[in-house]
């Protein structure tokens, strides 16, 4: 399995708060990024972990991700950062993405699905049944937020099974995502979003990466203490997250699980620009726009 960090939609640039870990990065402003995955796998061909902002947005982002969105992400809308861009430029065509993992349903998580249109697309059953089920909790809220046109095509959305004997690092809840044969997980990350979830993989060093999607956003909230949040961030947070404390809650045993399991586990987040520009220059040459 050969895993690709792509960052699929530069959005603002943001100031660092300190010393970043990314090397020369320190005291550089950077573009925010969506961060996603292209995992290739032999059993299951190439699954995208969360697909950016996509081909659609481009053509008339205001009206496909929100003006007032627009506004505050200030998304560059370059379409060499689409995930259908960078399928096809590591040799691979639309239809031979046949899965898609979502770390929840968030319009800048989900711009790619249109363009992958016969790929099933997991997510964890909570989420699922949010988007679904109207006397669900958090039924509108997540039906808000996940943009009228990433679902006009009909995804193939398909919700994760859960074991309720497995745990991930004591992370109850995990659930696995129908047919696939690589082990990939979907961990539950309340707090963010009704079902929100980190997409968690094996490398082919054994070692554990854990996609947090937006469980938080600046790795000043996991490396330092007291958390350090990062202000341009705060307000989008605070403006859809389902639960605060919750939330909070989640980041505390992202915390610990960074303290107690580094040496087994490498925890990033969707938009933190350092973090991607550090996993970026390990895994080899992506394209970040900048």
């Amino acid at each position: 399995m050969r895993i690709h960090h792509l960052n699929c939609g530069s959005l603002r640039t943001i100031p660092p708060l300190g010393s970043e870990p990314a090397p020369g990065a320190a005291h550089r402003a950077r573009p925010a990024v969506c961060h996603c995955l292209l995992i290739e796998t032999d059993t299951d061909g190439p699954i995208l972990v969360d697909t950016g902002i996509g081909t659609t947005d481009l053509r008339q982002p205001d009206r496909a991700l929100g003006a007032d969105w627009v506004a505050y992400a200030q998304p560059v809308l370059d379409p060499r950062e689409s995930a259908l861009h960078q399928v096809a430029r590591l040799g691979y065509e639309p239809r031979d993405v046949r899965h898609i993992v979502l770390t929840h349903l968030h319009r800048d998580h989900t711009g790619g699905l249109a363009d992958f249109p016969h790929a099933w697309v997991h997510v964890h059953p909570d989420e699922y049944r949010a988007v679904t089920d109207p006397s669900a909790a958090h039924h509108r809220h997540t039906v808000e937020r996940f943009m009228p046109a990433h679902r006009a095509h009909g995804p193939l959305l398909s919700p994760a099974t859960v074991d309720g004997h497995t745990t991930w690092f004591g992370f109850p809840g995990v659930a696995r995502p129908q047919g696939l044969g690589c082990e990939l997980l979907l961990v539950p990350l309340p707090g963010h979003s009704a079902g929100h979830a980190g997409v968690a993989v094996r490398d082919d060093d054994g070692r554990w990466l854990l996609h947090a999607g937006d469980a938080y956003t600046y790795h000043g909230e996991l490396e330092q203490t007291p958390p350090l949040a990062h202000p341009v961030f705060e307000p989008v947070q605070r403006g859809a997250q389902t639960d605060a404390a919750v939330r909070t809650a989640t980041r505390d045993r992202l915390r610990a699980l960074v303290r107690e399991h580094a040496d087994e586990v490498t925890v990033f987040s969707a938009h933190d620009p350092w973090e991607f520009a550090r996993l970026a220059a390990v895994t080899g040459p992506t394209h970040d726009g900048r």
